[in-house]
């Protein structure tokens, strides 16, 4: 029973208030239509829930109210109102999985708290409108870097421009799964995310997710990508807690729907990434041609080969320019890039 009550105080807080409505209940003093209310609870990616069962709070309401307003003022259309929340739902579920995590992390890590109902209740009240400032921060300077760039090109489509995409893997990542405990694979990823997420900022390019042992990345420019890739190929190669990455990336159309893109530039770099080597930074023939007059760069183009989906491809691979080097260290080079399309992804 202890726990129970521990429980609806630890929620009261979350929620900002305790549980007063039914859906029907929430619909009605909202004034929005009883069968959007279900297409949004379930869009946000809560499960549904019985007509009489009551787990709404004020809070609920007035998000819906907001919600309904901003379709009344033309904001979004009331066609994309479900994909607007389905989108917000699945990106904020992630963070707030994440966030519990970190806190049952933290009562773990101090017993005293979990002896002492005042101090966890104490603790979550301190933490929780930390987060939210935090997190309205961090949103409030990607949406003005973002508006800053649509304002910069405002004729440009932006949910559908020419931009390069980039994957960069680690290999043998899924051996290493079988033979390291969990612990030790989740510094590995920590590692790798942090690294790449580092690195891609400092790039100017842009995160898309991370998938496992994999980031998917967007750049504006073809040489901003070209850096992302080699930096983040060089720190890994001397980051001694790390496997070695390979890279694939293409350039062209680029569909941006909800934070995720789409579109056969960005199945390209997936398959370029699939048969590179370790070590290794295939191009498409389009970003080939782009950074083919940068000094910094040397590509080297590759004999066609087939993929799934694509039929006598013919990348290239990028490295940096070198003033010299001796024939042993070409011969190397040259060997690791004849050896370039034979690695299959784990």
């Amino acid at each position: 029973m202890a726990d129970e009550a521990l429980q609806r105080r630890l929620e009261r807080i979350l929620l900002g208030g305790r549980r007063k409505y039914t859906r029907l209940q929430v619909a009605e003093r909202s004034g929005v239509p009883e069968e959007r209310t279900r297409q949004l609870w379930r869009a946000l990616g809560f499960a549904a829930v019985p007509d009489d069962q009551v787990v709404f709070t004020d809070a609920d309401v007035e998000a819906v109210r907001i919600a309904d307003r901003m379709i009344d003022a033309g904001i979004f259309d009331q066609e994309l109102e479900t994909a607007v929340t389905r989108a917000l739902g699945l990106h904020l579920s992630r963070l707030a999985e994440w966030q519990a995590d970190l806190l049952w992390s933290l009562i773990r890590e101090r017993p005293e708290l979990a002896a002492d109902e005042r101090k966890l209740i104490k603790l979550v009240e301190q933490l929780v409108p930390q987060l939210e400032q935090v997190q309205s921060f961090v949103w409030r300077r990607h949406l003005g870097a973002y508006a800053g760039r649509a304002l910069a090109a405002p004729d440009e489509d932006l949910e559908s421009r020419t931009e390069v995409v980039g994957f960069v893997d680690m290999v043998g990542y899924t051996r290493m799964t079988r033979r390291i405990d969990e612990s030790v694979l989740g510094d590995v990823l920590e590692r790798f995310e942090g690294l790449a997420t580092e690195v891609i900022a400092e790039g100017r390019g842009r995160v898309v997710k991370m998938i496992g042992d994999e980031v998917l990345f967007v750049a504006d420019a073809p040489v901003a990508a070209a850096e992302i890739a080699l930096t983040l190929s060089e720190r890994t190669s001397a980051d001694q807690e790390l496997p070695p990455v390979r890279a694939g990336l293409a350039a062209g159309r680029v569909l941006s729907r909800f934070g995720d893109v789409y579109g056969e530039t960005v199945n390209l770099a997936s398959r370029l990434t699939s048969i590179a080597r370790p070590g290794t930074i295939l191009v498409d023939r389009e970003l080939a041609k782009q950074l083919a007059g940068e000094p910094a760069y040397e590509l080297r183009s590759r004999r066609p080969v087939s993929v799934r989906g694509y039929s006598r491809i013919r990348p290239s691979a990028l490295r940096r320019a070198k003033d010299t080097g001796g024939p042993f260290e070409s011969g190397q080079q040259l060997a690791a890039d004849l050896l370039g399309l034979t690695g299959r992804r784990d």
